[in-house]
């Protein structure tokens, strides 16, 4: 749900749908705390300004950002009455081809997720080049990226309970 200019965190509230029955999941990895922290803080205080329930948000946390693709699956199965999953994570780029590795697993992984599943997961998934670069996104100056996962998931928890088939 980005918008123009610095802060890709602005949105507007009244665009939302109602959310104050959905249910949703946020499954935060401990690696890069500082940062996964802040994601997870923004994704949470959208939501409840958004309306969803304090007692409708399950957090389950992981080692880091490889594993949250099995939590991410684990929750699926373990609350099938969920209405959106947000996966938040960080990688920060290093000296070797780790980062590479783990990004392209990572977003596999909640591809296929996506595609197999019934309940929609969100990619709130940090992969910087500077550890500043993930502060400017996870608070700082270019907003938080965990509210815009908020927001998406809002919208994808619309989809997934009220997707209709309309003949053309």
């Amino acid at each position: 749900m980005a918008t123009k200019g610095n802060n890709l965190s602005d949105f507007d509230k009244t665009k939302l749908p109602e959310a104050k029955d959905f249910k949703i999941g946020l499954v935060v990895a401990e690696w890069n705390a500082e940062i996964t922290e802040n994601l997870f803080q923004g994704a949470f205080d959208t939501l409840i300004e958004a309306g969803v329930i304090k007692e409708n948000i399950v957090r389950w946390n992981v080692p880091g950002s490889f594993e949250l693709i099995y939590g991410c699956k684990k929750m699926a199965e373990s609350f099938a009455m969920l209405d959106a999953i947000i996966a938040i994570g960080n990688v920060i780029q290093g000296e070797t081809k780790h980062f590479d590795f783990v990004c392209q697993g990572v977003t596999q992984g909640i591809r296929q997720l996506n595609v197999e599943g019934d309940i929609p997961i969100l990619f709130c998934v940090l992969t910087d080049n500077t550890k500043q670069q993930s502060i400017d996104r996870s608070g700082g100056k270019h907003g938080n990226k965990g509210t815009e996962s908020a927001v998406a998931a809002i919208h994808m928890a619309e989809l997934k309970k009220n997707s209709k088939f309309y003949e053309l």
